[in-house]
């Protein structure tokens, strides 16, 4: 892992639009105790004049301000979305916001030969993202520096079960050879993934349907899902992604397990993290000897302890299973009752507080970041260790990166000596500072028409000016977007 390059720096852009949960419970009769466990405390909303890519450009430009990036040393990079607007471009749009800043504050532009791939894997893509930067500078760009930016729009049709899960925002970083944050152990990554067929998606033959266009007053990219199988789909592919990664290691599953100091998941939501790491812990009981903890959860559960272990052990095709038994047929039946009971044992719970608390009551400010998520968090996890003067050095941590109806991936982190002096740039309180909270009248209009009032709203940085609508056939815009670019913090 010491001979890769790593993680430098991160830095967030999150919009000032924001729906404070429990004013949403009260407007829609919601239990706040429950949403508050659950799902978080707040989420963002783009404004009008916001998309993807002006979320992704406020986040590099962040970044090469706080970490004094030379942009003619970028040789790559790299956006990781889900929420495009674009069937042929992408990260060539956020290099162009971001030259426009660049220029506007006196500053050189990036590189004129850099690469800009846009990587869509659903969730996962952030941390595939940072990924591949790696292996781009461990090859052809050992001589450069590489950003990876995530950036999403999450948004769910109002009265959905999705609702109160949505936002938007962004997650840069900056990946170098000789890494001054943290380290991924890409030699000890277990990886899964499979076709789900209707997990989550967003077909564009949806917007010519007339069931989806009748539940929607704009153009929306609300996804089509189910949520108990997406359920299902995140139990079986994080599982085996920690399978694959536990087997690379010396060590049993449960003492590896143990001896990550922290670990960060795929969050769009507060309970994910917790309902996935009890499938791991579970799995970890299951292939050591019988304990206290497995008996007892097994005795209440009514689980037969080596039923049990035979159906961790099976790997079904949950396409063919949906197919074949319905949406509301668990694939692992018995494991949904143990990890049920474990959820409740005290020592899962203690397990899950101490492995989970940095960054925790962060992260529930950021809402459903889609493919930034991960990225999110361990951003909230570094700055939250660097403020309480926590060392991470010489601490193995743990990340599982998740794409619904794609993949997963399990790896491990090495922060770095001297990590304290990136992860001080961070500043999640100065991307989440300045919060606008909006009545349930305001949430409704910008939610459903995408407008809201007030100049006093106009958000600072990269923006949307206006539209192009020339169809002709010398010359044709209609529909492209042309921007505003400045350092968001100017």
């Amino acid at each position: 892992m010491s001979d890769l390059p790593g993680v430098s720096g991160m830095s967030l852009y999150i919009p000032p639009l924001r729906v404070c949960l429990q004013d949403w419970c009260d407007w829609y009769g919601q239990p706040w105790e429950k949403v508050n466990k659950v799902v978080g405390s707040g989420f963002r909303m783009l404004h009008p004049s916001q998309d993807a890519y002006t979320l992704a450009a406020n986040a590099v430009l962040r970044l090469i301000k706080a970490y004094e990036v030379d942009p003619q040393q970028v040789g790559m990079l790299v956006l990781a979305t889900e929420s495009s607007q674009d069937n042929a471009i992408g990260a060539v749009i956020v290099r162009g916001l971001v030259d426009q800043a660049l220029d506007a504050a006196g500053m050189s532009r990036l590189a004129r030969g850099i690469e800009v791939p846009e990587i869509k894997q659903a969730c996962i893509a952030g941390i595939y993202g940072i990924q591949n930067a790696i292996r781009y500078l461990a090859t052809d760009g050992r001589d450069k520096v590489a950003i990876v930016v995530a950036a999403d729009v999450a948004e769910y049709p109002r009265g959905s079960s999705g609702e109160q899960t949505q936002g938007a925002g962004a997650v840069a970083a900056l990946i170098e050879p000789d890494a001054k944050m943290f380290r991924l152990d890409l030699f000890g990554r277990g990886d899964a993934s499979a076709y789900r067929g209707p997990d989550f998606r967003k077909p564009l033959h949806r917007h010519h349907l007339d069931a989806y266009q009748t539940s929607a007053q704009r153009y929306h990219d609300f996804p089509v899902f189910s949520g108990r199988y997406s359920t299902y789909a995140y139990i079986d592919a994080t599982l085996n992604a920690f399978k694959r990664h536990a087997a690379k290691s010396d060590k049993a599953p449960l003492e590896l397990l143990d001896e990550y100091h922290a670990v960060f998941f795929h969050r769009p939501y507060r309970y994910m993290p917790i309902q996935g790491l009890s499938y791991l812990y579970l799995y970890g009981l299951l292939s050591g000897s019988e304990t206290e903890v497995l008996g007892s959860v097994c005795d209440s559960a009514e689980v037969d302890i080596a039923a049990l272990r035979a159906e961790v052990s099976a790997e079904p095709d949950l396409l063919a299973y949906l197919q074949a038994h319905g949406a509301d047929s668990p694939p692992y039946p018995l494991m949904d009752k143990a990890a049920a009971m474990l959820r409740r044992h005290q020592a899962f719970k203690n397990f899950v507080k101490q492995k989970t608390r940095l960054g925790a009551e962060t992260t529930a400010e950021f809402g459903n970041l889609y493919s930034a998520a991960l990225s999110a968090w361990l951003a909230a996890g570094f700055d939250d260790a660097v403020r309480h003067d926590e060392e991470l050095t010489g601490k193995a941590l743990l990340a599982i990166g998740y794409g619904s109806g794609d993949a997963a991936l399990a790896i491990g982190i090495q922060p770095v000596p001297g990590w304290q002096a990136a992860a001080a740039k961070i500043d999640c309180a100065g991307a989440l500072s300045g919060a606008e909270n909006i009545s349930q009248s305001e949430y409704e209009r910008l939610h459903d028409h995408g407008r809201i009032e007030g100049e006093h709203r106009l958000p600072v940085g990269c923006t949307i000016a206006s539209y192009g609508d020339t169809l002709e056939g010398v010359f044709q815009d209609i529909g492209v977007p042309y921007y505003a670019a400045s350092m968001a913090d100017d």
